[in-house]
């Protein structure tokens, strides 16, 4: 009843009366009735719109923010937004205790209506004491450099909500409460940031599936948190029929305790394709730091030995070209501006990039490619609705070809699902993928919840992309659509997907079904 009642106050219906529901049933035909009566009374519209108790700012500044005009159908949905709308307005500018009490008045023998927002300002607070509980590990550096005011700053409830975004986004603690806390007879706000802390190390030995790289053993030590400091290091040993990763990750977000990242990492990898294997070993070197609260700045360098062995005699020449021994020396810049509400899931936000990396620092590859990498975040009451867009160049220089390492593959759980690794894109005369220059992916998705105690969505998906040859025109896109199930686990994200080739091959399976750890994408 309440949300035909809502249908009826948002279209300007205040005098709606709705009954409640007369049930019959019919035993005989097995058959119910429901009944509702609905008296709708007269559609009321906006006579004049009016702002009374304001002080600290303009009649005509705040009349800006209200959505509610003369002459249009009144909406109780309008209302509420426009309440919104100032109470977020004065709450960012210091007034924590702003009430908003609107007064919708029927004219006599008319169908309109006045509306009159009642504004009491209270007073202009600043932020006393920010006081931390609850990290028995994390140190309280760590938290507030979180925190995105200091004590004396003007109260600001948009740097609150950010600040309970900011925390949650590092990923120590089960809880986050932030409570702005009124002291007495001053006009400041103390703080309490009070965290649950949760387990950020783990140390895992045994075996698993992948459905790329089939059965695996692996031997992993990870810390998030490492000794209380929010800096993060990684051992980890993969070893499977197909492949094998060694790899040493550290990074510290805070670099000497300045607002600048570092990252380390070395690794040994080998991994066997259908029609050759590659084997390499390298390490990274990486400085990032952030310029404005969702825009930053990072800068890697990388070297990598690397060597293409045990082609086929039956593989196309451009595998064959690329077959021994080489290096590569590269610098990879990128910039992203980064709003999500929270990375592990998002709900609202965006995310947009643009990576680049340029191989010819030394070294016998000379490459460069080039990624714009856009994500957005639509709430939808519980569920969301996400879209995101990549496209992709790459091109060897000064006569060189562009490693098959590097070329781009379309197709598989983070691509186009539904599809194989690479099936969306060049073929060699034998048929086999050899990856493209370019690429292009759309993945739009419906995330809804299916048992939020335990944080398991369900999805409904559908992606569109290609990797296309240097020389070929940019045309039709690879379809795909499906469903599938994320779990936040306590090991980290799960993804379980399923999905349906729509324009399927001759050589192609009609769908495929895939899973793996890791950050949703």
């Amino acid at each position: 009843m309440r949300k035909i009642k809502d249908l009826y106050f948002n279209n300007g219906y205040l005098d709606v009366r709705v009954s409640d529901p007369e049930i019959k049933v019919d035993n005989k035909k097995h058959e119910m009735t429901i009944k509702i009566n609905i008296s709708e009374g007269h559609q009321y519209t906006v006579s004049s719109v009016s702002i009374e108790g304001n002080k600290a700012y303009k009649t005509d500044e705040l009349r800006k923010l209200i959505k509610l005009k003369k002459g249009e159908v009144f909406s109780k949905k309008i209302l509420s937004g426009d309440i919104k709308a100032i109470n977020d307005f004065y709450s960012q500018k210091g007034y924590a205790m702003i009430s908003i009490d609107p007064a919708v008045v029927p004219l006599k023998n008319s169908d309109k209506v006045k509306v009159i927002y009642h504004i009491m300002e209270g007073d202009l607070f600043h932020i006393g004491r920010i006081e931390i509980s609850g990290n028995t590990k994390t140190e309280d550096k760590v938290i507030r450099r979180e925190i995105r005011f200091d004590e004396g700053d003007l109260f600001n409830s948009a740097l609150l909500k950010r600040s309970y975004q900011r925390l949650r986004n590092l990923d120590f603690f089960d809880t986050v409460h932030l409570q702005p806390r009124p002291r007495a007879r001053k006009k400041l706000l103390d703080l309490d940031v009070s965290v649950k802390e949760k387990s950020t190390g783990s140390l895992s030995v045994g075996g698993g599936y992948s459905t790329t790289d089939r059965f695996m053993g692996m031997v992993d030590y990870s810390q998030a948190n490492l000794f209380g400091t929010g800096r993060y290091l990684k051992l980890s040993g993969e070893f499977g029929s197909k492949s094998t990763l060694y790899q040493l990750s550290y990074r510290d977000p805070w670099f000497l305790d300045k607002p600048l990242s570092m990252t380390l990492s070395l690794y040994k990898t080998s991994r066997q394709y259908y029609n050759y294997s590659r084997k390499a070993t390298g390490f990274g070197l990486g400085f990032g730091k952030p310029f404005s609260e969702y825009w930053r700045a990072d800068v890697s360098y990388n070297f990598e030995d690397v060597t293409i062995y045990d082609v086929n005699a039956t593989a196309s020449t451009t595998i064959k070209d690329q077959e021994g021994k080489s290096t590569t020396s590269s610098i990879s810049p990128s910039i992203v501006r980064d709003s999500r509400d929270y990375y592990l899931d998002p709900h609202e936000g965006s995310r947009n990039g643009i990576y680049l990396k340029y191989a010819g620092l030394g070294g016998e590859n000379k490459y460069f490619k080039a990624l714009l990498d856009s994500g957005w975040f639509f709430p939808l009451g519980p569920t969301t609705f996400s879209v995101r867009g990549r496209f992709g160049y790459a091109t060897g220089l000064f006569g060189k070809q562009l490693p098959l390492y590097e070329r781009y593959y379309v197709g598989g759980i983070n691509t186009v699902r539904g599809l194989g690794s690479g099936e969306a894109g060049p073929r060699d005369a034998n048929g086999d993928v050899i990856g493209g220059e370019k690429e292009i992916i759309f993945n739009f998705e419906y995330i809804f919840p299916l048992i939020p105690d335990i944080k398991l969505k369900g999805l409904l998906f559908f992606d569109a992309g290609k990797a296309y040859a240097q020389s070929e025109a940019i045309n039709s896109l690879r379809r795909s659509a499906g469903f599938g199930i994320r779990w936040i686990s306590p090991v980290g994200p799960l993804r379980l997907e399923w999905g349906y080739n729509l324009d399927k091959r001759d050589d192609e399976n009609q769908s495929k079904f895939e899973f793996t750890f890791g950050t949703f994408f």
